[in-house]
């Protein structure tokens, strides 16, 4: 299923490089976001097939952020992958609690992003 679309929202210019280039390399169209409003702003417009979502970005936070997308009609059907520092098991508890379909805490292997969005398309690994 190449060809499908990520949303990779993240201000970490380090990490959107590692990431970007990992998914561009399985053929994935990369779309990016430094932060919450600039994610919001691109799902609504685009509606990407994966939304890979940092917690700690500026403007609106990836908690806000996912929790709007998930209360969006439009974009509820959207899976979005938490890639967060935050680890702690309360972090678990209200990204499930807000909607994410998948938690991941940093750092992670971007071979196991990029299987987690595979998976999360269907795909397999």
């Amino acid at each position: 299923m190449a060809g499908q679309t990520i949303l990779l929202v993240e201000d970490n210019e380090d990490n959107r490089v590692v990431y970007r280039t990992m998914l561009a390399h399985f053929g994935f169209r990369v779309l990016e976001a430094g932060d919450g409003a600039e994610a919001l702003r691109s799902a609504a417009e685009e509606r990407p097939d994966v939304i890979l979502m940092d917690i700690s970005i500026p403007l609106v936070d990836g908690w806000e952020a996912t929790r709007r997308l998930k209360a969006d009609p439009a974009t509820a059907h959207i899976p979005v992958i938490a890639l967060t520092a935050h680890a702690l098991e309360s972090d678990r508890a209200r990204a499930a609690e807000i909607g994410f379909d998948v938690f991941m805490a940093k750092p992670v292997e971007p071979r196991r992003v990029v299987a987690e969005v595979r998976r999360l398309l269907g795909e397999g690994e």
